[in-house]
This record gives C-alpha cells, sequence and structure tokens, in this order.
C-alpha cells in the first residue's frame, strides 16, 4: 500500500473483541452517522454466540447501558465471511498474535490499512526507524517470522492506547477511562492515510493524535509497563506496594535505566527520569496490572513484547541488561510453571539463550 494515498474507511474490522477490541467497537458502531461504517467483529466461542443473540453492550461515562444490536454487528469467526476491509484494527495481545495472523491476512486487500492497538514492540517496530537497527525483525515477539509474513509492514499503522476499561464478561464492557490514542506511521511523518483514520477515531470519539515518529510513543509507554507489569504478576502486589518498597523500586528503576540507554541508541531517548516515572505511576493508587490480572485469571502472559524484545535490542546492540535479564528470567520461569508462557524453542532460544551479535 502507497501510505501517501488515503482510502475510504467504509469496511471496518476489529479483531480480538477484549476489553480494547470492545471499546473500538462500541464507540465506533454507536457514535458515527449509521451506515458511515460496515463493522465485523472477528470472534469466537462465547463472544461470538453473545455478540450475534444479544449485541455488544456497556456502560457509558455517564452510567446509562448502552447497547449496539446484533444487526449493527456482522460479527463472525470466519475472515471468509467478512471479506476484504479498508480498516482491520487488531487488538489482541501478544501471546495471541501468531494464531490470528492468518485471519487478519485473510481480510487484506492491497489499500488495507491494519492499525495494531497492542502493547509492547510489535514486529514491526524498526521498520522505518532509521539508525543501525533498521529494519531488524524481533525474534522474541515473532520466531518464526509469521507474523511479518501475513500482515506486510508496508500495510501497518501503529497505534499507542491510552484508555483502560473491563470486561465483565462476552459481549459486555465496562465504563472506559480515558480516550486517548496515538496513531503513527512506522516510517514517521504524517500521511493522509494515517490522517484519514485518526478523522475516524476523532469523530467516533477518541482523543487522537497523530504522532512524527510512532515508535517514541510506542517506547515511552513500555517504559513504565515493562516493570510494574512483571513484578505484579511476580508478586502479586498492586502497583501502589511495588513502588512503596525501596528495593522493589530500586530494582524497577535499574531495569529502565537500562531501557533508557536502549533507547537513546535507537534514537528514542527519553528526558524523564525512573523517579519521576514513579511518582506518576504512584498516583494512580492500588491497582493491579494486566498481566497480574492475566496471571491470576490463568491467561498467557505479554512478557515477550514488554521486556524479552528490550532484551533483545540491547543483545543486538551489545548493551548490557543484567536487571531486565533477571526480570525476564524470574517473570518467565514463574508463567512456565503454571502453563501461561511456553517452553523454549529453538527460534526462541537462539535470542534468549545467545542474544544477537554486536553488529559494529
Amino acid at each position: 500500500m502507497n501510505p501517501t494515498a488515503a482510502h475510504p474507511l467504509k469496511r471496518v474490522a476489529i479483531v480480538g473483541m477484549g476489553a480494547i477490541g470492545s471499546a473500538f467497537a462500541a464507540w465506533l458502531g454507536s457514535r458515527l452517522p449509521a451506515g458511515q461504517v460496515e463493522l465485523s467483529p472477528l470472534a469466537r466461542g462465547d463472544t461470538l454466540q453473545h455478540l450475534r443473540t444479544q449485541g455488544l453492550s456497556w456502560t457509558d461515562e455517564h452510567g446509562i447501558e448502552q447497547r449496539l444490536p446484533p444487526t449493527a454487528l456482522n460479527a463472525s469467526s470466519n475472515p471468509a465471511d467478512l471479506g476484504p476491509q479498508d480498516l482491520v484494527v487488531i487488538a489482541v495481545k501478544g501471546p495471541a498474535l501468531a494464531a490470528v495472523a492468518p485471519a487478519v491476512k485473510a481480510l487484506l486487500a492491497p489499500h488495507t490499512t491494519v492499525l495494531v492497538a497492542m502493547n509492547g514492540l510489535p514486529w514491526w517496530f524498526f521498520h522505518g526507524l532509521p539508525g543501525e537497527c533498521a529494519g531488524m525483525p524481533l525474534t522474541s515477539v515473532d520466531p518464526e517470522g509469521h507474523i511479518a509474513q501475513a500482515i506486510p509492514a508496508a500495510q501497518v499503522l501503529g497505534c499507542v492506547v491510552h484508555l483502560s476499561a473491563t470486561q465483565p464478561g462476552p459481549g459486555r464492557l465496562g465504563p472506559v477511562r480515558n480516550n486517548r490514542l496515538i496513531v503513527g506511521e512506522p516510517g514517521g511523518g504524517s500521511t493522509p492515510r494515517a490522517d484519514a483514520v485518526a478523522a475516524l477515531l476523532a469523530e467516533a470519539g477518541f482523543g487522537v493524535t497523530v504522532s512524527e515518529r510512532i515508535q517514541r510513543d510506542i517506547w515511552f509507554k513500555l517504559w513504565g509497563n515493562m516493570t510494574m507489569n512483571p513484578v505484579s504478576a511476580l508478586t502479586g502486589a498492586t502497583c501502589d506496594r511495588i513502588l512503596d518498597d525501596p528495593l522493589v523500586r530500586g530494582f524497577c528503576s535499574h531495569v529502565m535505566l537500562e531501557a533508557q540507554a536502549i533507547g537513546q541508541r535507537i534514537g528514542l531517548g527519553i528526558d524523564q527520569s525512573p523517579d519521576d516515572r514513579h511518582a506518576i505511576t504512584r498516583q494512580l493508587g492500588a491497582f493491579k496490572t494486566s498481566m497480574l490480572q492475566d496471571v491470576e485469571a490463568s491467561r498467557p502472559i505479554e512478557l515477550d513484547a514488554l521486556v524479552a524484545a528490550v532484551r533483545e535490542v540491547g543483545q543486538r546492540l551489545g548493551l548490557p541488561t543484567p536487571h531486565t535479564d533477571a526480570l525476564l528470567g524470574l517473570t518467565r520461569l514463574m508463567a512456565q510453571t503454571r502453563g501461561l508462557y511456553p517452553s523454549p524453542s529453538p527460534a526462541r532460544c537462539q535470542w534468549a539463550t545467545q542474544g544477537h551479535p554486536n553488529p559494529r
């Protein structure tokens, strides 16, 4: 796809109807003029059954129950039923992406834009980013390269999600808190397709910014998430308790300093100090991270995109990451003993144990 050419965004598919995907569906389906988009959630199991029989329901910011009827949702488990789309929003968690990548591929036409609304470093992170890691694949998040083969980076638009929501049950969404999205081209700058997607999302009620360098926004969000998430998963503690323990807070700061050094090398420097970031997080009070919630619900954890990918980049650059290594190893072992993280494969072992050679 030529990113300088925009295409009308009529047919919109949502891949992943968890809390974030449901928020996209709820707002796009209810806040745009009738008939402006044809909304097609890709779902399965109880979620698909609920969407087909009862639709999608949620509580709005005023505490009022809202609902999209089944007739407003062309929900299916089969991408062939939906056909090629103009916009595909991927809102699954990292461990599920490889499994849904073939379905995403089936939704693509040459003009389709794929909005990747996921946490952590995506497989396309170094596509379009200049510097010594330009074009580098991330083996930690795409060990076999199947995701990159299914979803061309040239069709991707990055998206950093700054909203939160709960999902009380299939087809149900709790109140959406915050509404900010940052979208941007992997190659940087503003383009008609990025502007068109941003305009559609803004019309649906999201607070949208088009980034000049979306990787910078992805890296900055990751910088805060890569410690709180795994440490909470390891300890079972809410973030206030993590930050109120000086030893644990200090360990998190060391991890963040390692990531900060990596970011500086790849042109994504962060001016904030770890303590400044901790102070912002501490103001949020006693909350459970998404990774802790996943552990408690016995769901696979997003460890690769949040921690392993940072270590991989550090290995590639020849930068030491001892604290990140410890965090990754401990969290990975905890998750493996609970069946929430895969055992090492040959492709994963290449980066997990040996790392990458220093290319300099």
